[in-house]
């Protein structure tokens, strides 16, 4: 169920808790082909496949991590203080123009969610490789070695 979906869950059959007791099988029928909600004195249940709860679950948790990301970077460029200890705080290693360009990234790949099935996957991607940018961008062992200077020694015939 990719996330454009979510507003279809709750176009489902309602049931009650009597029907489902009478006719199980026939009520699971209709939970593989769309959400069905058990009504039980005032309340509801809702019945759907695993799979379809697993990939809800998904996109809810990874909603949260682009929009922690996104919140992270729009800060940054207003100018405030993020540290390192936060979960996005490496993000404060990039410029404006990289964050831009991160920003721009992450929301082109999450406007994807409804038309990809990789979208989530390029998601992950692309926070994975930021995140490792960054990590390299604060390493000052790196740093010294792109700041050393060569030590070049012409290699002779054998």
């Amino acid at each position: 169920m990719a996330i454009g979906n979510f507003g279809n869950i709750y176009s489902d059959e309602l049931i009650t808790a009597t029907e489902l007791n009478r006719q199980p099988g026939r009520v699971l029928d209709k939970a593989l082909e769309h959400p069905v909600t058990i009504t039980r004195n005032d309340q509801s249940f809702a019945l759907l496949r695993r799979e379809e709860v697993t990939s809800l679950i998904k996109a809810a948790t990874q909603s949260k991590a682009v929009f922690e990301a996104l919140t992270v970077a729009f800060s940054l460029l207003l100018g405030k203080e993020i540290g390192f200890e936060h979960p996005y705080g490496w993000l404060s290693v990039f410029d404006a123009d990289d964050l831009q360009e991160f920003i721009k990234e992450l929301s082109e790949a999450f406007r994807l969610i409804d038309s990809s099935t990789t979208a989530w996957e390029m998601i992950d991607a692309i926070i994975h490789e930021w995140h490792e940018s960054g990590l390299a961008y604060s390493s000052p062992e790196l740093a010294a070695a792109f700041s050393a200077e060569t030590d070049e020694v012409p290699l002779t015939k054998p």
